[in-house]
Order: structure tokens, then C-alpha cells, then sequence
């Protein structure tokens, strides 16, 4: 029976739909925020997205969001809607993002053309709780994909997701784009009639020379065309063809140029056909429609092309980044451009995806990472969007079988990673996806400014080397080679082994003494749990035995899927006393009584107090992993400061540890390490800082430094924080960039690699996790009991009056050879045999102190003062 549709807050009208429309063609609701929806367009034409809206009617109620479309969707053709707080695999999907993208299981989701519903999903005005679900199909922590094209008209009708749609894996994103593989991404042009082949002028407008609308013209001084949809005749110089895009570039000779700095020159030519008939130098005339294809000018439609003999190419116009303003580039759009500036390739994680590298002038950092949170991170963040270009492909392929770059081709042992450079890029500049792209008209060498290195570089090793790595999701399925896909991690047991070896080869080469783990799975420490599997992997991988992990006397730590571990080497250090756990249980309150650490929203702190073998030095590790940036905390939203969501959470947790570190460690060496998700200007560093508790690069003098990259901009989440009793014996630390500087593609995972499976992979430490592993090494004094041996005084003479000489004889009770006798710290004599000394000497002191040791273990007896 239908159900009563909310009206007043909705307004809708529920006509059926025409003729074949645009439907909604795949829903995700998965894990965080990772929530998308694909629409598709299954007719044979291209469709104006203008008057589309998605709205999202929420818990059943009038809460209702709506986002509007924009641009067009090409025949046959999907685009994919993502949340922005999704994760990176999803987001390298996304044609659009927005926050309305935030339903959850009891959500219905309306398409509308001109308030017209076309499509929905769920049913509208019931909250069915959790999830509709219905034969085994649910809409909740899964991917469901439109069995075939239909339309859903009548929202508030029962809701059965099994009719209609097919069911898939939490975060299964592998057909995303392409409704059950029917077609590829969304275009950044829109599709066309095929170009007619050149003819002979068929017309006086299609004569060679006569008048024609120049390009300036079409293009005009603002982001859009005041031409859009009328016809035009147009010549011009073809200066890049573009068979990947379908189409190629045409630019006004010099001599036809308006001189007006405003408007470019250059524009798009939209054929629709791969086999283009023209050469770049050719001069050619046409007849075609003006459009914006996703903002970007360009001529489509055409009627009639002439071939108008050759030209001279323009020559490139020089621009450089950072732009004077946020309308620099569009005064360029569809020229030949070239950058005579050195540019930093700044991000590559959709390089295997689509073929993009992100360019900058040097590397861009995080806000927060150098600057205060707020109006300066504000005033940074600004500046960054003008200091970025995407060097792409010139091809709308998704995964494509050859990624040009590096030349000849990316693979797991030929990286282009952020921080190498470019010199001279020249091409033709595009707009897509809303982002300005340069389409290389010539081979691009990448400088490999910033090579891989074996291992971490450190100055020194000192006595202790203390590292933190996030393990990106370590789930061993059951432990007994079955389990897969887990809730995280590995789908199958063939991408487990290919993450395992990739884990493995970094955590070896750390060569390390304490290890702290981030993220792997809180299954316990049983033989079959992931911290032991990972322990004795390392042991065959690093030919070392005496690896072990810290296990406490609890089932598990804390609630969260994943937790935080502590990996030592045995041979080298020895635990003092058992673990100790930072939970809302144990943890400092504040005024009003409420613990500082949330356990409900950040993993439980694993500490441990450690004594070197060596020379028995003690020092203490305590391992975090604080809530995410992009998690949802009640009262806690992104205030747009530059420090995400749950700032006030992090804070709290950081303001805890310092209260726990400064009654457990205070008289030792102690380190906060771990993935704090802060940069390092952020509340929850500043709070530490507080405690005593100072970045290890700080104290060098390295900062700022990096050991992860999100929007294509570089920052530290995770840090080695040392109190002052550290600080003092610090050696040296590093980030070791073996992850965040490497394509995505050379990870672990074999979805979308079809024709670069083994190419893409290798069992090395390169791309094993999205964070680097950060080591410090400390340089620890020795710490022995004292000698037991009494140091007696016998007797005090003024051996000469006239000189003031003193005379001090002393005894001691031993058969112990190889004494040293300090006096105020300086060696008095080394003694050969044990019982007594006579020490003369001159002073004016009124009294000295004298030391009896034993060098070899820097062992010494109680001091003794003596008085004259």
C-alpha cells in the first residue's frame, strides 16, 4: 500500500518520466565516509545536466538535502558522486563531490529534472531503521548495483532492494563509473555527430580567407563562452590533435590574434572520432556549435571542415605558477602554453587511474603542517590553489594499459614519486573535472629528484632505534590461510600475500630496535592473531630470531577493528614490567569529571617501558593512534580551520597521554610516537609540547617534514615526540619516503590492474602503506649500581703548613684491581692493587669528594666527602 508522501517539505511531482532518462545506476554506503552514486545516461545522446538535482530525504524524515548537476553526461556514459571526506581509492573516482553524499542505510535518495522525479531510492517518509532489506540484499555497509535500466517513480511505495538491484562487498568500488561495466568514466567533452571528412567549400563562409568569428571572440573574457550554442565559421592553426580526447586543438594564427590579454586564443575541437583527419601545422576552417563541456570552451557539432593548406604553428606562450589570481589560467584555455620554471610533481595517486600527475612550484605543505591553525592555514590554503597544474595523458581511459609516466612507461620499478621535477613542460591547455590540465605536446623527462633509498638515512644508528609505522590495515583473514575478503585489508589471499611481502621488506629494512604499529587487526596475540603472524614473518625475512611483540593480559586492546602493537628485538632490549594501557578507564579527568581520552572514538595508548641489554638503560615507547580528520564526532565538526573533524577529541586524548607520561616516565627517556592525525602545528601537538613532549625534527632542526600526502599536499601525521630526558641523547630522525611519495597503483591490490597485474607489483617496501615510517635513534649512557666497595677515610694531616699541602689517607676492604680514585671528578691515580692510598696534594677548598670506580662497567663506589 503507498505510503503518504511528505509534501510540505518536498514538493515534488511525481509524473513518470517521458522517454529514457538519466537513472540512478549504483549506490555505495560504505565503511566511514566512503559513500557515492553513479548515474548513467543510457541513451544515445549527449544529456544537460542543468535543472538535474539529487536530494536526500534522511531517517525517514523532512531533513532534506539537495545538490544540483551541472555540465553535461555524454552518451552511455556514468558519473560517480562521492562524499569529499571519502577515502582515496574512492575519491579517485569521483566527477563530483559533495556533502550531500552522506547517507546512510535508512536514507532514500530522489533524482529530479526540473523538480520532476525521474528516479529514488529507498522508500521515501519510513525510517526502516538500520536498513531496508529484503531476500538477503541490504542498504547498509554495501555496494548495490542496478540490475538493469528502470526507473523508480513512486518513492513512498515498499521498498525492496532485491528487486532491482544486485548486491556487493562493503567498499567494493571495482565497477564504479561504468554500470556493470557498460561504459568507462565520464568524459571531459561532451560526445557529438561524428566530424564530417574535409570537402570543398560548399558555401561562401566555408571559403578559405573570407570572414570568420575569431576565437577570442568564442572564448570571451570570463570562464564561459558568450557564444554558447550558436553556430560559428571558424580558422585557425591545428597546433595538438588529441585522438585520446577526440578531438584537437586550434589556435589564431599571430597576425589574427585581438591582443587582448583577457581572452584566449586557442580552442577544443570536439569530434567525437579517435581517427582524426587533420595534422597539427594544417590550417583549417570549419563550421561547428559553440558548448561548454564541464566549463570548458569548445566547438562540437561540426558541419563542414576545409582543409586551408599549412601554417606556422604559434609559439608557445610562457605562463608559471604560482597564478597572479584564480583567473590566470582561463585566459590561456586551448592555447600552447610552456612553463620555463622547474615544477614538483606533488601528487600522483590517481596516475594509474587516469594518467595525472599533480604539478606545483616546489612541494605544498599541509597548512597546519607549517602554519597556525585558522586565518593563516586559511590564507596558505589559498595561495596553494593557485600553485597547481595536472599533467595528464590527453586520453579519458580509465586504467590504461600504459601510464606515460615515466617515460617509457610506469612500473613497480620505473616510479615517478612526489618530489622529482620537470623542466620545460610545453603543451595545450585544457580544462576538466575542475581542474586545468596540460596535455604534453612533447616527451616529458621527469627528473628523479627525489630517488627511493634502501633504507632510512641516518646520520647515526647510536644504541637504540626506535620506529612507528602504520601497517595500512594488516588483517590476516582466519590465520590459517582462509577468511578473505576481511573488514579491512586484503579481499583474497593472494592480495594478503602480496601486502605481507610489501610489509614485511620495509619492516625489516627499518632495522630497528623497538617497532609501534598503527592499524593492524585487533584479533589478540594468539599464534594465529596478525601481530603474530607478522612477528614471525619478520623473523625469516630478517634473519633475525629474537624478534618479538608485546602482548597484554587482555583479550584484545580496546574495541576498534584495528589497534595499535609494539614489535622488539629481544637480543637487544628486555621489557620492564608488563604493558601498560591508556584507556577512558585509567586516564586524567578534566573539571568536570569526564576522562580526557575517548576510547569510544580514538584506540586505546599502548605503552611499555624497555631496558637496553647493553649498558641497562631504560626507556619508555608509548603508541597512539588518535581519531581520523575525517570521521564524524558529534559537536565536533570541521570548524575550516585547517584541523578537520574531531580536533577537540584529539586534543583531550594528547592533553591525557602527557598527564600518563609524566607519572609513568618522567625520570627516563620517553617517546609519544604514533599516528596522531595532526599536523604539526595542530591542538593536539601544541598540547604535548606542553607536556614536555617536543618533535624529534624540531629539536634537529628538519622540520617540517612529511610522511603522507592527502589532496596532493604533503604533512605529518605521524611523530616521534621525545621528552627532555630524550632530547639530550637524540642522534638523529628521519621520515623514510618509501609510501607517500609512490603512485597508489604499486600497491598491494589487484582490482582495476587487469593489464599490469605482475608490472605494477613488486615484493619490495615501496607503496606497502600510505604513511612512511618515521625512526629516531637515540644514543642511551649506561646505567650500572654502584661498585660495592666502601671507600673509608683514615685520617686528614696538613701534610706542610708552610705550603697548605693537605694530606688525605684513605682505605678500602677489596682484592678488586683496576681502580681509578677521582677527586671533584678529576683522576687522582689509577690503582693496581687493592687496601689503602695516601693522596698530597694543595688546596684552598674546605672540603673535596672522592670517587672510587671500576671503568670497564663505569661502575663506582659511594662518594666520599671529606672535610678539612
Amino acid at each position: 500500500m503507498k505510503k503518504t508522501l511528505i509534501a510540505s517539505a518536498l514538493a515534488l511531482v511525481l509524473s513518470p518520466v517521458a522517454q529514457a532518462e538519466i537513472f540512478i545506476s549504483e549506490y555505495v554506503e560504505g565503511s566511514g565516509n566512503n559513500k557515492a552514486l553513479e548515474l548513467y545516461n543510457p541513451t544515445n545522446q549527449s544529456i544537460s545536466l542543468s535543472g538535474y538535482r539529487i536530494r536526500v530525504s534522511y531517517n525517514g524524515g523532512t531533513s532534506i538535502q539537495t545538490y544540483n548537476l551541472s555540465g553535461q553526461l555524454d552518451a552511455q556514459t556514468a558519473m560517480v558522486i562521492v562524499n569529499p571526506n571519502a577515502s582515496e581509492a574512492l575519491l579517485a573516482l569521483a566527477s563530483v563531490t559533495t556533502s550531500v553524499a552522506g547517507w546512510n542505510g535508512n536514507d532514500a535518495i530522489l533524482l529530479e529534472k526540473n523538480t520532476v522525479l525521474i528516479d529514488s531510492f529507498g522508500q521515501l517518509g519510513t525510517d526502516p531503521g538500520a536498513a531496508w532489506t529484503a531476500n538477503g540484499v541490504t542498504t547498509v555497509d554495501k555496494t548495490l548495483r542496478r540490475k538493469a535500466v528502470s526507473y523508480d517513480t513512486q518513492p513512498s511505495d515498499a521498498f525492496d532492494p532485491s528487486i532491482e538491484w544486485s548486491q556487493f562487498n562493503i567498499n567494493d568500488f571495482s565497477d564504479l563509473g561504468r554500470f556493470n561495466g557498460a561504459s568507462g568514466p565520464v568524459d571531459p567533452v561532451v560526445p557529438v555527430d561524428p566530424v564530417d571528412p574535409v570537402v570543398p567549400p560548399v558555401d561562401q563562409s566555408l571559403t578559405c580567407g573570407a570572414d570568420f568569428t575569431r576565437i577570442s571572440t568564442i572564448q570571451g573574457a570570463g570562464a564561459t563562452s558568450p557564444l554558447v550554442d550558436q553556430t560559428v565559421v571558424v580558422e585557425a592553426i591545428v597546433t595538438h590533435t588529441l585522438p585520446g580526447l577526440r578531438g584537437y586543438m586550434i589556435q589564431a594564427a599571430d597576425s589574427e590574434q585581438d591582443n587582448d590579454p583577457q581572452t584566449s586564443e586557442g580552442i577544443f575541437v570536439f569530434t567525437n572520432n579517435a581517427n582524426l583527419t587533420v595534422t597539427p601545422g594544417q590550417r583549417v576552417r570549419l563550421r561547428a556549435q559553440v558548448a561548454e563541456a564541464f566549463t570548458n570552451t569548445q566547438l562540437q557539432s561540426i558541419t563542414a571542415t576545409v582543409d586551408c593548406g599549412t601554417a606556422a604553428i604559434p609559439a608557445p606562450v610562457t605562463i608559471s605558477l604560482p597564478a597572479a589570481n584564480a583567473d590566470y589560467l582561463e585566459q590561456f584555455e586551448g592555447m600552447l602554453v610552456q612553463f620555463n620554471q622547474e615544477l614538483t610533481v606533488n601528487g600522483n595517486i590517481t596516475l594509474g587511474r587516469f594518467g595525472e600527475l599533480v604539478l606545483a612550484k616546489g612541494r605544498r605543505y599541509t597548512p597546519t603542517q607549517v602554519v597556525s591553525p585558522g586565518a593563516a592555514a586559511q590564507a596558505l590554503a589559498a595561495e596553494q590553489r593557485l600553485n597547481k597544474i595536472v599533467l595528464d595523458d590527453a586520453s579519458s581511459v580509465s586504467n590504461p594499459a600504459t601510464v606515460p609516466y615515466p617515460a617509457p612507461g610506469l612500473s613497480a620499478f620505473n616510479s615517478v614519486r612526489a618530489g622529482d621535477t620537470i623542466n620545460g613542460l610545453t603543451g595545450t591547455l585544457f580544462y576538466s573535472f575542475n581542474e586545468y590540465r596540460i596535455n604534453p605536446t612533447q616527451q616529458v623527462n621527469i627528473i628523479a629528484t627525489n630517488p627511493r633509498t634502501a633504507a632510512p638515512e641516518l646520520t647515526s644508528d647510536g644504541n637504540v632505534k626506535v620506529a612507528s609505522f602504520n601497517v595500512l590495515n594488516y588483517f590476516n583473514g582466519d590465520g590459517l590461510g582462509g577468511g578473505f575478503p576481511t573488514s579491512r585489508g586484503a579481499d583474497t589471499p593472494l592480495e594478503f600475500e602480496r601486502q605481507r611481502a610489501k610489509i614485511l621488506a620495509a619492516l625489516s629494512a627499518l632495522d630497528a630496535t623497538v617497532i609501534g604499529l598503527m592499524e593492524i587487526e585487533n584479533d589478540g596475540f594468539a599464534e594465529t592473531s596478525a601481530i603474530a603472524d607478522l612477528v614471525a614473518g619478520l623473523r625469516v625475512v630478517s634473519g633475525i630470531a629474537d624478534w618479538q611483540y608485546v602482548a597484554v593480559n587482555a583479550p584484545q586492546i580496546g574495541t576498534d577493528q584495528i589497534t595499535v602493537g609494539i614489535l622488539y628485538r629481544a637480543d637487544l632490549v628486555s621489557p620492564v614490567s608488563a604493558a601498560q594501557i591508556l584507556d577512558e578507564q585509567n586516564a586524567a579527568v578534566d573539571s568536570n569529571g569526564v576522562t580526557l581520552f575517548d576510547t569510544r572514538r580514538n584506540r586505546p595508548m599502548l605503552a611499555q617501558r624497555f631496558r637496553l641489554l647493553d649498558n641497562n638503560a631504560e626507556f619508555a615507547v608509548m603508541v597512539n593512534h588518535l581519531k581520523s580528520k575525517a570521521s564524524a564526532c558529534a559537536g565536533e565538526p570541521n570548524l575550516n580551520d585547517g584541523q578537520g573533524n574531531c580536533n577537540i577529541t584529539r586534543t583531550r586524548a594528547a592533553e591525557a597521554i602527557g598527564v600518563f607520561a609524566a607519572q609513568q616516565y618522567a625520570d627516563i627517556p620517553a617517546i609519544v610516537l604514533g599516528d596522531l592525525n595532526a599536523y604539526a602545528k595542530e591542538d593536539p601537538l601544541t598540547m604535548l609540547a606542553s607536556a614536555g613532549y617536543v618533535s624529534a625534527f624540531d629539536v634537529l632542526g628538519k622540520s617540517p617534514t612529511y610522511g603522507y600526502i592527502f589532496e596532493n599536499l604533503s604533512g605529518q601525521l605521524d611523530h616521534m615526540l621525545l621528552n627532555a630526558n630524550a632530547q639530550q641523547y637524540l642522534v638523529d630522525a628521519v621520515e623514510w619516503h618509501i609510501n607517500a611519495d609512490e603512485p597508489l597503483v604499486l600497491d598491494y591490490n589487484t582490482e582495476n590492474k587487469a593489464a599490469n597485474l605482475d608490472n605494477y607489483y613488486a615484493p619490495d617496501a615501496y607503496r606497502s602503506s600510505d604513511h612512511d615510517p618515521v625512526i629516531v635513534a637515540l644514543d642511551l649512557p649506561p646505567v650500572y649500581p654502584p661498585l660495592d666497595i666502601q671507600l673509608q677515610l683514615i685520617k686528614v694531616n696538613q701534610a706542610n703548613p708552610r705550603s697548605g699541602s693537605k694530606l688525605v689517607q684513605l682505605h678500602w676492604s677489596s682484592e678488586q684491581t683496576g681502580l681509578t680514585l677521582y677527586r671533584d671528578g678529576q683522576v687522582v691515580t689509577t690503582l693496581s692493587k687493592p687496601g689503602r692510598y695516601n693522596n698530597q696534594f694543595k688546596t684552598q677548598a674546605e672540603s673535596v669528594t672522592y670517587l672510587l670506580c671500576y671503568d670497564a662497567t663505569k661502575q663506582c663506589s659511594a662518594p666520599l666527602k671529606v672535610t678539612f
